[in-house]
């Protein structure tokens, strides 16, 4: 009796596939968990790069920038950002001209990030400026926590700089900086 039960199972094929369904759904689950999470975090670095290009190509775009202009083009970043939350976003733009074989700050202002001293050399990559030109650097930080945390830690930090030469003139002017 007990051999024939046996056999009667070995042949029985009625469950397989939900044991086939049993094995491959949490693997299936966790790898579309993970790629949802990864695409969010590459959304989140790649509107942080794009908010340090826009500060740079707006900023190079006048001859002349205020306080409250950087203020406003700041605020705009933070647009940028949307959906994702912007408490840790931090921007700073800076004018850099070359003198000699040093870069040094004409001026800077952060959003979150400290303003670089005035007259601090700066490295840049090599060949970008030649002497007495001047460049806008704008550099942007956004720390990204995943809400899922299931395959990026819980915090990964993003950062991106962006030059960008005056468009109008040959160095862009802050005035209050």
């Amino acid at each position: 009796m007990r051999l024939s039960l046996i056999r009667r199972l070995a042949k029985d094929e009625r469950g397989i596939s939900a044991v086939e369904f049993a094995l491959l759904a949490p693997v299936l689950i966790a790898f579309y968990m993970g790629l949802s999470e990864f695409c969010q975090g590459y959304m989140a670095q790649k509107r942080m790069g794009h908010v340090a290009s826009m500060v740079a190509d707006l900023v190079a775009q006048k001859d002349t920038v205020t306080t409250a202009d950087l203020t406003d083009v700041f605020s705009i970043g933070g647009l940028i950002m949307k959906p994702f939350p912007t408490t840790t976003l931090k921007q700073r733009v800076t004018s850099v001209t070359r003198t000699g074989t040093q870069a040094k700050v004409d001026w800077s202002r952060g959003d979150g990030m400290e303003a670089r001293p005035k007259d601090e050399v700066v490295t840049l990559p090599a060949d970008l400026l030649e002497d007495g030109q001047s460049i806008i650097m704008a550099e942007a930080t956004y720390d990204y926590e995943s809400p899922a945390d299931y395959l990026m830690p819980g915090l990964t930090r993003f950062s991106h700089t962006y030059y960008l030469r005056p468009r109008t003139s040959d160095k862009t002017v802050c005035t209050g900086c």
